[in-house]
Parts: C-alpha cells; structure tokens; sequence
C-alpha cells in the first residue's frame, strides 16, 4: 500500500497536540490556586474583568460582519434603516 509523506510532514493543530494537554492542565491548577488562596482579590477585581470584556467582546465579535466599511453595503444587505422602514410598511395596512 502506497503512503503518502506530507501528511508526516504537517504538524497537527495545537489542540489536537499533547501540549495543549499540558497547557491545560497547568491552567487548571493555576486558576484553582489562585481561586483557593487569593479569593478577596479575585472577587475585588470582578467588576473590571466585567469592564474589559465590553470592549475585548466588541473587537473580537466584529469580525463576522464586513465591519464598518460603506462600499460593502447594498450587495444584498439591508441596512437597519431598510428594516425598520420594512416593518413599519406592514404594520400601517
């Protein structure tokens, strides 16, 4: 039977790795010392952990759409205001 030698060549995915395994598994002992013998400061720091995740959430999460870039409206996309005026149409019959 013929093997092929690229797929030996290609490294696997980080998660699929024995390293992320390990990586992992430090974390976890990590987050449980830190949980279990600095819990005041943990808890102290909760409200600006709630803070940063709004503008981390807004830059990781715009992603998916094409951003705020005017040329790639019209192709197919209706804006907010298309929506609205959409909607407000059918509700006045």
């Amino acid at each position: 039977m013929h093997e092929s030698h690229i797929d030996k060549d290609i490294p696997p995915p980080f998660w699929g790795s024995r390293y992320s395994i390990g990586w992992l598994v430090i974390g976890a002992v990590a987050a449980y010392f830190l949980l279990t013998e600095h819990l005041a400061h943990v808890v102290g720091a909760l409200p600006f952990l709630l803070l940063a995740a709004c503008p981390l959430m807004h830059l990781f999460m715009h992603h998916g759409h094409d951003g705020h870039d005017p040329h790639h409206e019209g192709h197919g996309k209706s804006t907010a205001s298309e929506n609205l005026n959409q909607t407000n149409s059918g509700d006045r019959s």
